[in-house]
């Protein structure tokens, strides 16, 4: 791609150069992009979904703040408190601070995840705390255009 810009204005670079400019700038970019990126929320929703791959059954575990950034994904095999308390691990290195609220499903492996981690965090366990009271319907609804709304902001999801 950088390639075909200065190529468009007559110079020619090789390929090496380009490598030489993201070692001696990547870092700088990457910087700026972080610093406005905007600030990650405190209220953090842990959901969990059945995926398949090559056939075989896995769980995808992610984690959302409530300004819907992705903080982290999690592919397992199992469903059980060891791999709830992964992803939690996993996104409390990442985020740096614990998050305020924790909005999970119905899944105790959460509870029993943050009691071994010892997190002192409000911990709501409730299907119809996501997707505007949906529950998991409203993801569907939301995926597939057929949201019961007349427009997906009247909606308070």
């Amino acid at each position: 791609m950088v390639e075909e810009m200065v190529a468009e204005r007559g110079i020619s670079v090789s390929y090496e150069t380009v490598r030489q400019w993201a070692v001696k700038f990547g870092n700088a970019f990457s910087d700026q992009i972080r610093h406005r990126a905007p600030a990650r929320g405190d209220k953090w929703h842990l959901d969990e979904v059945v995926i398949s791959i090559a056939g075989e059954p896995y769980w995808l575990w992610r984690a959302v703040d409530q300004n819907g950034f992705v903080l982290d994904i999690l592919v397992q095999r199992r469903r059980d408190s060891g791999a709830a308390r992964g992803l939690m691990t996993k996104v409390l290195k990442a985020a740096g601070t614990s998050p305020r609220v924790m909005i999970t499903d119905q899944l105790r492996s959460y509870a029993a995840a943050r009691a071994k981690m010892g997190l002192r965090v409000a911990h709501r366990q409730h299907k119809g705390l996501t997707w505007g009271g949906l529950g998991s319907r409203g993801c569907n609804l939301i995926v597939y255009g057929r949201f019961p709304f007349r427009s997906f902001s009247a909606s308070k999801v």
